[in-house]
């Protein structure tokens, strides 16, 4: 007679392989952990060592949330760093907390400018370089070059000698620096206004980028990539080709935090917020209560408060949290409950007559179980707290799409 109940070592083995088959949906670009601890976890599991595996995946975690990371972004007086700095933080140049900004050199001293919703990601505006207060001589070591993980470097019209001098020293110092060319739909749109017959989109933007590779040859330096962007149409340009370079060139576990805290450009920045925190919650589905021995429909007051915490991070890295609402419906003078109707997740947390807060969510749990079979192949669960993470995460993506595409709507921009 065949065995009715799976031997503890057959459910080590089957967890093991859940756990590492779980990351082969993620390119490598994409992984928030290395191989090398995927694998380590993956061993201890199938011993039996839970407590080793959760060591390891508890440092992990702890890892990613607690390493700071820090971007100086630097550039001659007027050349677009402040704007710069607030687009990658999605805070207008009018509000609290936001980078001055103007063609007078507003940055005396290198300043830093955290993420309203990741702290540990902080933006630099430093000094442009070559002026008499900073000369690059005393440039790196006043404005402390070794603090920070990497450079970008940002000129409105062609770079300059002193641009090319500090990309040299900071290569020198074995970190990464990137070339930004900002204003580049004013440059399209002179062109159009002064040559409307003969205007070329193309041919503008490769001449713009010709010109800054000219100026690399001049001061003997190797071709980098250039990178033109414009502050204002973020979507446009090579600012997503930026992000997925300055992304794939971070370490690991730097990777989501700033990520996470990139503006919405596109759907494909959404999905790969939604990739890095799928990640993030199968590992905190390990972390804790390791296995279920079978699924549950209740929930303690503690589940619901982590749940509700969950959802409100969710909302406020996707830009769908009440104050991003509230602001989109100013700016489009309607009621803020209309925006709200555009999606689900406001609705996830307010009772209603037909139906109680934990009704919703045990419905919620059915729907995933029947859905997606709880993740695993056989009799292994993790708590219902994390399918509903899970659950939560994609509405929420979901949501963070339509709004983009309103936005488009109202701002007559094609859709990416």
């Amino acid at each position: 007679m065949g065995q009715l109940f799976s031997s503890p070592q057959s459910e080590h083995q089957d967890l093991a392989s859940s756990f590492t088959e779980y990351f082969k949906k993620f390119k490598t670009g994409n992984k928030i952990i290395s191989q090398d601890i995927i694998t380590l976890v993956e061993l201890s599991l199938a011993k039996g060592n839970i407590q080793e595996a959760n060591s390891a995946i508890r440092n992990a975690l702890k890892e990613i949330d607690s390493t700071p990371l820090n971007v100086a972004v630097t550039g001659e007086s007027g050349s677009g760093k402040s704007s710069f700095i607030n687009t990658l933080r999605g805070i207008g140049h009018e509000e609290k907390g936001a980078a001055k900004t103007g063609v007078v050199e507003e940055t005396m001293e290198r300043h830093p400018y955290k993420h309203p919703n990741m702290p540990n990601v902080v933006f630099w505006d430093l000094p442009g370089i070559g002026t008499q207060t900073f000369p690059p001589k005393t440039y790196l070591e006043k404005m402390k070059f070794y603090e920070y993980d990497f450079f970008i470097i940002i000129s409105a019209t062609r770079f300059k000698k002193n641009d090319i001098d500090l990309a040299k020293a900071i290569s020198m110092m074995k970190k990464e620096f990137y070339f930004v060319r900002t204003k580049v739909d004013s440059d399209l749109n002179n062109e159009e206004d002064f040559k409307p017959q003969n205007f070329d989109r193309e041919k503008v933007l490769q001449n713009i980028r010709l010109n800054c590779v000219n100026t690399f040859k001049e001061n003997g330096i190797a071709e980098p990539q250039i990178f033109l962007v414009s502050n204002k149409n973020v979507c446009h340009y090579d600012f997503p080709v930026l992000i997925d370079r300055l992304i794939s060139d971070l370490p690991l576990y730097k990777r989501q935090n700033f990520m996470l805290s990139l503006p919405n450009i596109t759907e494909s920045a959404i999905e790969k917020k939604q990739q890095f925190l799928k990640q993030s919650i199968w590992l905190e589905g390990f972390a804790p209560d390791l296995l279920s021995i079978k699924p549950s429909l209740a929930f303690l007051n503690s589940d619901l408060e982590t749940l509700e915490k969950s959802m409100k991070f969710y909302r406020s890295v996707f830009g769908v949290d009440e104050a991003s609402l509230k602001s989109l419906a100013t700016a489009w003078k309607i009621p803020v409950d209309q925006v709200e109707a555009m999606m689900k997740s406001p609705a996830v947390f307010k009772p209603t007559d037909e139906e109680t807060i934990q009704e919703r969510l045990s419905r919620y749990v059915l729907e995933i179980c029947f859905a997606n079979r709880y993740l695993f192949r056989k009799n292994l669960f993790l708590r219902n707290v994390f399918y509903l993470k899970y659950y939560f995460l994609d509405m929420v993506t979901e949501d963070a799409k339509t709004l983009l595409k309103e936005i488009y709507l109202r701002n007559k921009l094609p859709s990416n």
